[in-house]
């Protein structure tokens, strides 16, 4: 294993401090049962917010569970000590709330619940069809 140089700690620093400086961060975070949603106030002065439901490792929780929030890593992480659950500040606020494949799956199915005027109009062309054809069991 290669020993890391000085220029490797003063570049690590570096990154370091641009984090801290650039990235969003937690002061203080807050469950809301009226909306049902988390509200973080960022050190850069901005609130953020977001429904618990949409959050993978908080779906199903108890209003009570979802209460008790703690801010740890210099306001990077959010804790919730009764679900075991560690959510990423920044990623929170770019709008990632679960694995890319929950991500993925959950996208797919609000999707697949909107109405619109196109899903209508291919509804009723294959309801005047007869409807969508039976599956055959193969067997």
């Amino acid at each position: 294993m290669v020993e890391p140089t000085e220029a490797d700690f003063d570049t690590a620093e570096a990154r370091g401090r641009t984090v801290l400086e650039t990235e969003p961060r937690a002061v203080s975070a807050r469950y809301e049962h009226a909306s049902g949603k988390v509200i973080l106030d960022l050190v850069n002065g901005c609130t953020y917010a977001f429904p618990v439901r949409l959050v993978q490792d908080l779906e199903g929780a108890s209003e009570d569970d979802l209460a008790h929030i703690e801010v740890d890593g210099l306001g990077f992480n959010l804790h919730w000590p009764a679900l075991d659950a560690d959510l990423y500040v920044p990623a929170l606020v770019a709008g990632i709330f679960g694995t890319r494949e929950w991500m993925t799956k959950e996208l797919a199915r609000r999707a697949g619940q909107l109405k619109s005027a196109a899903k209508t109009a291919a509804a009723r062309a294959n309801g005047s069809k007869g409807g969508r054809p039976r599956k055959v069991a193969v067997g």
